[in-house]
């Protein structure tokens, strides 16, 4: 974790509400493919006092870069305090909120999702594409790679806000470079070996499940989505991220069941069906035996405050 980060508290509980779904903090509408957007933690964040409240995004990849300054930083209701220099990583569908210490200096980038899937050059995938948990890396320990970082995401910066020709592909690169020095430092975040054109193969299936996570694709619908077999698609995901295509599936699933029991009030009956179950019943199985627990019992653990 971020120097001085050595403590994790939950903060209180208020009326269970939507979390709201951004491009861009306080911004609507979505962005086109291949998109990537920098700017300075100044800009946007003074314009709310320094704090941005919780929000989450879909499709978007985002990473801070701290290099002066504080935060108190929430990762799916998991607060942290941090201090510079510092990154965050915080993957697409992730509940997150900052309250900055006033001047504190750096940068945000946004990546649109599916750029993820391939590095500059026919490479494969970046290093984040596999990241599906937020993280923070302590930067602390290496200042010139911190240093480093820095002077990439000041020339992120003015490639996106001066670039001419092929600035798309000059934001990719750096961007590339920026995410590789950052997510390397960090051993908890290294991604378990393979080609790089299964790890490119395994984002794009997971890309596929959260457009099609309420569908309930069985295994072989998304293998020929992909244009494989299912024996190749199960051999991909087990060698990337150490478990079955259906089990990628299902811990997602469980995944948006848990938030959404945290974040959206109504009834269990009306988020199973949002969910895509037609039974809500099946929907109590299916997450007592993913969780050890019903739906209801998840509800009141988190709202005391207790760990699930």
């Amino acid at each position: 974790m971020c120097a001085a980060a050595n403590k994790t508290r939950r903060p209180a509980r208020t009326a269970r509400e939507i979390v709201p779904v951004f491009s861009l903090y306080g911004e609507a509408g979505a962005v086109a493919p291949e998109f990537i957007h920098v700017e300075d933690i100044r800009s946007r964040s003074e314009r709310y006092r320094w704090e941005i409240s919780e929000h989450r995004h879909h499709g978007l990849f985002q990473f801070l870069l701290l290099s002066e300054g504080a935060a108190d930083v929430a990762l799916e209701r998991q607060t942290r305090h941090v201090q510079a220099p510092c990154a965050i990583a915080v993957p697409s569908g992730v509940a997150h909120a900052f309250r900055f210490a006033e001047g504190t200096q750096g940068f945000v980038l946004t990546i649109e999702e599916t750029t993820l899937a391939r590095a500059p050059g026919g490479a494969g995938a970046h290093p984040a594409a596999l990241l599906d948990a937020p993280a923070l890396v302590d930067l602390s320990a290496a200042p010139e790679k911190a240093q480093r970082l820095a002077v990439l995401f000041e020339q992120i910066a003015l490639e996106f806000h001066e670039g001419g020709a092929a600035t798309g592909a000059v934001l990719q690169w750096l961007t590339s470079a920026a995410l590789t020095i950052a997510l390397r430092l960090n051993e908890d975040l290294r991604t378990s070996a393979g080609s790089a054109r299964d790890t490119a193969a395994f984002h794009r299936f997971r890309a596929l499940v959260e457009t099609h996570l309420a569908d309930h694709w069985p295994t072989p619908r998304y293998a020929a989505a992909l244009g494989m077999s299912e024996s190749r698609l199960n051999r991909i995901s087990r060698a990337t991220a150490g478990k079955s295509a259906l089990e990628v599936v299902q811990d997602r699933l469980t995944l948006e069941a848990r938030r959404r029991l945290i974040h959206v009030a109504g009834p269990v009956s009306s988020l199973a069906y949002e969910l895509g179950f037609e039974d809500p019943a099946y929907f109590w199985r299916f997450f007592k035996r993913r969780t050890g627990m019903t739906p209801r019992e998840f509800r009141k653990r988190q709202e005391s405050g207790e760990t699930a």
